[in-house]
C-alpha cells in the first residue's frame, strides 16, 4: 500500500492528476506487475478504512478534513473492486462474477462524483480520475453484458483484457443492460463538467471533451446515435461559457472530432463530416497509425459524395485493413465495372456494415455507372459523337451484369453434338442480365440531375445528347 499512497501524495503536491488517476487503475504498471496484488493482500475487509486512513491521513497539510474522508472512502471502494477482479483473474469466482466486478466499480465512480460537491471539494486538477475510472466503468459493462447473455458458466480462470478496447463500431448487442446503467452513470460526470461554474482556471470544463468523448464511444457501442447528437446540442448551447476548443490536448481535439464527423456521417451530411474528418486527419500523430486508418475508413466514402475523387492504390497499399476492405471495390468504380462492384460489396458486406458504411457504399454505385457509361460513350467516338441511342447505353450495361450474373459451370455436361452447348445457366444468365432501356433510361436521368453527366435525353428520338462544349461526364476528364 505503501507504493500505491507515496504516489498518491506525490500527485497531491504536484497537483498532478494523470498521475493521481494511475492508483485508481485497475491494471498494474509495466514496471511492477505485482502492485495490485500486493495493495490488495495487504490488508483485510475489517482493517482496510484504517489502514487507508493511515496513509492518507499520514501528511495531513495536504488535505482538509472533508476532502481526505472523500478519498478514504474511495480507496477502500476501489480495494474492493480490486478483490473481485483478482478473484475473476485466478478462477475464484461465481456466475456473476462479471456483475460483481461492475457493481464494485461503479461504486468507485459514484463516489468519484461525490467528491465533487461542496462539502467534499474535490478541485478541478483531479479530474482524470473521473475519466480513468469511467473508461474502465465501460470495459467491465460490456463484459458484464457478454457474460450475462451466455447459458453456461465460465469454468476456467477469466482474463481481464482491459486494453482491449478496439475501435468502438458497433457489435451485434442484444442486451446492454449494464452497459446502458455505465453510460447513465458517465453522463452524470458530463453534468458534471459542463455545469461546474468556476472560473476557468479551476473549472472542470477542462475535462469536458474527453468526458464528451468516453459519452460517444458509450453511446456508438449502444447503437444510440441520437444520444450522441443530444450531447452535441448540449455542447452548441454552452459554447460561449466553454474554453476554445484549441486550447485543449490535441487528443481530446481529435477524438472528439472523429466522432463529430461519423454523426454527420451516418447523418447524410458529407460536408460538414469532411470538414471535421478531415481536421482530425491532419491534427493526428504521425504514429498514431490506427486512428488514421478509422479516420481514413469514412474519409474515403466521404470523399466519394462530396468529390467524386477515390483514394489512390498508394494511400491503400500502405494500410492492409484498408486495403483489404476498400481496394478492389474503387478498383471496380475506377474501371465502371458493375459486375465486380456488386462482388465486392457482396463479399465485405459484413465488415461495411459493421463499420456502418455500406449505405454510404451502396450510393456510390452512381459513379461505377457514370464511368461504364463514359466507356461506351468513349467507344463510340467520345467528343466527335455527341448523341448516343440509349439502347447503346442498355447494351454496355447488359454486358456488364452479365458478367457478374453468369459463372461458367466448371464441369459442363458433355454434349453430343461435336460443337459447344449452351447452358439453360447460361441463357437464364443472359436474360436476368437484360436491361430494358426504359430502365437504362431512368438511371442516365438521375445521373443528369446529381451532375454526373452533362446533357439531356431526346425520348422522341430515343436518344443522350452529350454536353459538347464542356465535360460531358464532369471529374472525368472528358
Amino acid at each position: 500500500m505503501e507504493t500505491v499512497f507515496q504516489t498518491f501524495h506525490q500527485a497531491q503536491s504536484r497537483y498532478a492528476g494523470p498521475l493521481l488517476a494511475t492508483t485508481l487503475s485497475p491494471i498494474p504498471p509495466d514496471d511492477d506487475p505485482t502492485l495490485l496484488r500486493r495493495f490488495h493482500a495487504e490488508s483485510n475487509v475489517f482493517s482496510i478504512h484504517d489502514d487507508i486512513q493511515k496513509y492518507i491521513k499520514a501528511r495531513p497539510s495536504y488535505l482538509p478534513h472533508p476532502e481526505a474522508s472523500a478519498w478514504i472512502e474511495i480507496y477502500v471502494a476501489y480495494w474492493k473492486a480490486l478483490g473481485e477482479i483478482l478473484r475473476a483473474e485466478t478462477g475464484h469466482h461465481r456466475d456473476d462474477w462479471a456483475i460483481k466486478v461492475y457493481e464494485a466499480w461503479k461504486e468507485i465512480l459514484t463516489l468519484l462524483i461525490r467528491g465533487y460537491s461542496p462539502t467534499s471539494g474535490f478541485e478541478a486538477w483531479t479530474m482524470p480520475c473521473l475519466y480513468t475510472v469511467g473508461k474502465y466503468l465501460r470495459v467491465f459493462a460490456i463484459k458484464a453484458d457478454e457474460e450475462q447473455s451466455k447459458t453456461s458458466g465460465q469454468d476456467e480462470p477469466v482474463k481481464m483484457e482491459l486494453d482491449g478496447l478496439g475501435d468502438d463500431v458497433m457489435d451485434s448487442v442484444e442486451k446492454n443492460k449494464w452497459l446502458e446503467d455505465a453510460a447513465r452513470v458517465i453522463n452524470e460526470v458530463f453534468r458534471l463538467c459542463i455545469s461546474d461554474r468556476a472560473p476557468l482556471e479551476d473549472s472542470r470544463k477542462w475535462g469536458i471533451y474527453n468526458t464528451t468523448n468516453l459519452l460517444f464511444k458509450t453511446y456508438f457501442k449502444l447503437n444510440s446515435i441520437g444520444l450522441s447528437k443530444n450531447i452535441l446540442r448540449a455542447l452548441q448551447a454552452t459554447k460561449a461559457d466553454l474554453p476554445p476548443i484549441e486550447r485543449f490536448p490535441k487528443s481530446h481535439i481529435v477524438t472528439f472530432k472523429y466522432y463529430v464527423g461519423v454523426i454527420h456521417f451516418l447523418d447524410e451530411e458529407y460536408v460538414r463530416a469532411e470538414q471535421s474528418l478531415t481536421e482530425a486527419f491532419h491534427m493526428c500523430h504521425k504514429n498514431a497509425h490506427r486512428n488514421k486508418e478509422l479516420l481514413l475508413t469514412y474519409l474515403i466514402p466521404t470523399h466519394l459524395h462530396t468529390s467524386q475523387t477515390l483514394a489512390t492504390p498508394t494511400l491503400l497499399s500502405t494500410r492492409l485493413d484498408l486495403h483489404y476492405i476498400f481496394y478492389n471495390l474503387l478498383r471496380a468504380i475506377r474501371r465502371g465495372c458493375l459486375a465486380d462492384f456488386s462482388n465486392r460489396m457482396m463479399a465485405h458486406e459484413s465488415s461495411y456494415v459493421k463499420r456502418r458504411i455500406f449505405l454510404s457504399l451502396e450510393r456510390a454505385r452512381d459513379l461505377c455507372v457514370r464511368n461504364l457509361l463514359r466507356k461506351v460513350w468513349l467507344l463510340e467516338g467520345g467528343k466527335e459523337n455527341t448523341r448516343v441511342k440509349i439502347g447503346t447505353f442498355a447494351a454496355g450495361m447488359s454486358c456488364s451484369m452479365f458478367y457478374s450474373a453468369w459463372t461458367p459451370n466448371p464441369s459442363p455436361s458433355p454434349s453430343d453434338d461435336e460443337g459447344e452447348t449452351v447452358s439453360e445457366e447460361y441463357v437464364r444468365a443472359e436474360i436476368d442480365a437484360m436491361m430494358e432501356d426504359d430502365e437504362v433510361e431512368c438511371l442516365i436521368a438521375g445521373l443528369i440531375y446529381k451532375g454526373l453527366i452533362k446533357g439531356y435525353i431526346s425520348r422522341d428520338h430515343g436518344i443522350v445528347v452529350l454536353n459538347r462544349k464542356g465535360e460531358a461526364f464532369p471529374g472525368t476528364g472528358v
